[in-house]
């Protein structure tokens, strides 16, 4: 299978998060190597719309990030 890395990937804090081992493997594989499909972090970054580093690509907020 091919993965296809959203073209946010190197700019946002999920990778940041996940390289310093705050955050499962299981978004990156779910959201950001799956070309950003069904990530709300995707469509509000698409629609100009601000939302915070710690919101996870579900749209829930993790405090602890």
């Amino acid at each position: 299978m091919v993965k296809k890395i959203c073209k946010w990937y190197n700019v946002c804090p999920m990778r940041k998060f996940y390289e310093e081992d705050k955050l499962d493997r299981k978004w990156i594989e779910n959201y950001c190597f799956n070309g950003g499909r069904d990530c709300k972090r995707y469509e509000m970054e698409a629609k100009g719309i601000p939302h915070p580093d710690n919101m996870l690509p579900d749209g829930t907020i993790d405090e602890t990030l």
